[in-house]
């Protein structure tokens, strides 16, 4: 039992390695402040401390992890206009941007999540893999053990129920991807 609990915390330590600095500059893209992005990263190390026994470390961990510190971000900024809001200012963080930009822009990445997680299971994962791990399509199709033609099929099917889950947004999501290739 001891070697099994050994193996975890090696695994865990891996993973916290691997991932809290560019979870922290991924928290801080949304939340200017690098203190609390860290305060947040630490919290889902934490979150996953807790739930060691439970959490499948065999997995690939990066899209929950990424999936993980956006949520909370969220969050975060949600609790952070109802402050404002109640205090009736306008709140300009240390970067200099309005309060509300910021909002507009976690609200329509919070869409676009959400449109994401709706996908049937496997154009998810291929979609995910793809876009967000950088996978190739022969890599993808290698990792899940099916044809390169499936992949491309499964990412098509993605693509389109996404651009008509989306169309609302479009031109907010091609403003946004404008605005942080600029960043």
């Amino acid at each position: 039992m001891q070697a099994s609990r050994d193996t975890v915390g090696l695994k865990f330590e891996e993973l916290f390695r691997t991932y809290f600095t560019s979870l922290c500059y991924f928290a801080q893209k949304y939340i200017s402040d690098l203190d609390t992005s860290k305060e947040i990263v630490h919290g889902i190390f934490v979150s996953i401390w807790e739930k060691r026994e439970e959490f499948d470390f065999e997995k690939p961990a990066k899209s929950y992890l990424f999936t993980s510190v956006y949520n909370r971000c969220m969050n975060y900024l949600r609790d952070q206009k109802k402050f404002v809001d109640n205090e009736n200012s306008e709140f300009i963080p240390e970067g200099g941007s309005n309060y509300n930009d910021h909002v507009e822009a976690a609200e329509v990445e919070d869409r676009i999540w959400k449109a994401i997680n709706q996908l049937p299971e496997k154009c998810r994962e291929v979609f995910i893999l793809n876009r967000f791990d950088e996978k190739k399509y022969r890599d993808i199709a290698e990792h899940l053990n099916i044809s390169v033609k499936t992949v491309e099929s499964q990412m098509s099917k993605a693509l389109r129920i996404l651009r008509d889950n989306l169309k609302d947004y479009l031109h907010l999501i091609l403003l946004l991807s404008l605005i942080k290739n600029l960043w």
